[in-house]
């Protein structure tokens, strides 16, 4: 596993570009037949991802893990897929994950694997982790069963559904929250208007974006704000004192997860578009 120690809010203003991709933007996180994670020190985040072809891919512990036996010993993890139909298979219990749907394990499941249903078309594993104090039950959120809000407008180009799956209303957990937003064609914005949430860490998987599009990703503090161009199946971490929103050449989807110290959606500080900078 890659470890991240992430850059505070006042040496970000001196990073050049390459500098700023290398520390936020995760890349080639969904390889053939292996499992990618990165860790970051912000909540203690890891995010992954697994494209299972040949066979079972096994989520193990690493190194960074030191004294942990087994990847959930103390921690809980969302797993949303974005590519063919998958299946997760957690101490023996099995699901099948379809595009769009989001899987919570909670701490203390000890074995997991991650497959394809059929290989020619491979399921896309994506998964955030956080620390977890306690142990809540392994739920499975369909997509045409979560929480759903169509929210913006065309005019602001930015009307999109937004799914909920992991959260105080949905499937419980310690500190993660999850879920998946699409935008309509025609749309191109998301998150506004933009915010920040200083009690918890995010982060943003953009995905159904076709090779020569991209999104461009705002970051920073609202009066110096500095923006990373995302591809597809590319992640942004968010630390907490960072604001984020973002716009693409096309409509697209992205899958949010936060942990940190509160679970409420709306425990945010909005940074209106006229204060950035």
């Amino acid at each position: 596993m890659e470890y991240r120690t992430l850059p505070d809010d006042v040496s970000y203003t001196r990073m050049n570009t390459e500098e700023l991709r290398r520390a936020f933007l995760i890349e080639r996180l969904f390889r053939d037949d292996a499992v990618t994670m990165v860790g970051a020190s912000a909540d203690r985040a890891i995010v992954g991802g697994a494209v299972p072809k040949g066979g079972e891919l096994g989520l193990e512990a690493p190194a960074g893990l030191i004294a942990a036996k087994s990847f959930l010993e103390r921690r809980e993890i969302g797993i949303a897929n974005i590519g063919g139909e998958g299946t997760v298979t957690a101490d023996g219990s099995r699901f099948t994950l379809r595009k769009g749907d989001i899987l919570y394990l909670g701490r203390g499941v000890r074995d997991v694997r991650f497959g394809s249903a059929d290989p020619g078309t491979p399921a896309a594993i994506y998964f955030v982790s956080f620390p977890a104090h306690a142990s809540y039950p392994s739920t499975l959120v369909r997509k045409d069963d979560a929480e759903s809000a169509l929210l913006g407008t065309a005019a602001g180009a930015n009307r999109r559904t937004l799914r909920r799956y992991i959260h105080t209303g949905g499937a419980k957990s310690c500190q993660l929250v999850m879920g998946i937003t699409e935008l309509q064609e025609g749309s191109v914005w998301n998150t506004m208007p933009p915010h920040t949430h200083n009690r918890r860490t995010e982060v943003y998987l953009y995905f159904a974006l076709p090779a020569d599009q991209m999104a461009l990703h705002m970051m920073g503090r609202p009066e110096e704000t500095r923006t990373i161009i995302v591809r597809d199946r590319e992640a942004v971490i968010s630390p907490p004192w960072s604001m984020h929103a973002g716009a693409g050449t096309q409509a697209y989807a992205f899958v949010w997860a936060m942990g940190g110290e509160n679970q409420e959606f709306a425990d945010m500080d909005d940074a209106p578009v006229a204060r950035l900078r």
